[in-house]
């Protein structure tokens, strides 16, 4: 827990200083994940995309048996280059479904380690911390950080804005004090007009 406060605390200062270093400029980029996109990672489910990977397994597995009856049935002069084709094109799809199974356990297993850091239990009746109870903390907190952070920025910007007027009208106001141009001596100007 200890471990848990420390790294907060940390990330707290470097969100500051990335924020007051930037704040109060157009150009200042809001600093998390956009509400909108914490909600549609909040409507995830693995156990949608494991059913889609075993879909897609299983439909392989078809189109992998349908070009063995096709390659069984054909005639050698009218098997090629079915067979060739068909062969890469199956090879690769396996290696490429497998990728993808292998990279939704890795992200199952993170997310999991993630959830498990940042103390979020599971709702009642699941066993492990669903993407909906995850991020749909994460939605909300972030919704009302953008709120205060556009408030926050807005007032920075107007606070800079009064500065640089500030500015400006005092540099204004000393240029609107004439000086008139140095004589040599201002004794001899006046010596001279007496005696003209």
């Amino acid at each position: 827990i200890s471990q848990a406060i420390i790294w907060a605390q940390t990330s707290c200062l470097k969100l500051k200083f990335r924020l007051l270093s930037d704040a109060g400029r157009e150009t200042c980029v809001y600093p998390l994940p956009e509400p909108q996109d914490l909600f549609q990672a909040s409507q995830m489910k693995f156990e949608d995309f494991q059913r889609d990977l075993r879909k897609l397994r299983k439909d392989l597995n078809a189109c992998s048996a349908e070009m063995g009856k096709v390659c069984k049935l054909s005639s050698e002069e009218n098997l090629q280059p079915f067979k060739d084709k068909m062969y890469t094109f199956l090879s690769q799809a396996k290696t490429e479904l497998e990728t993808q199974e292998k990279q939704l356990e890795e992200t199952q297993k993170i997310f999991l380690e993630l959830s498990v850091s940042f103390s979020v239990k599971p709702k009642a009746g699941e066993k492990e911390v669903s993407p909906n109870t995850f991020f749909s903390i994460w939605h909300e907190f972030s919704t009302d950080f953008k709120d205060h952070w556009k408030k926050q920025n807005k007032l920075m910007l107007q606070e800079r804005v009064k500065m640089a007027e500030d500015c400006f009208k005092q540099a204004r106001e000393k240029a609107s004090y004439s000086v008139k141009p140095k004589h040599a001596t201002g004794i001899v100007r006046l010596c001279t007009f007496y005696h003209s």
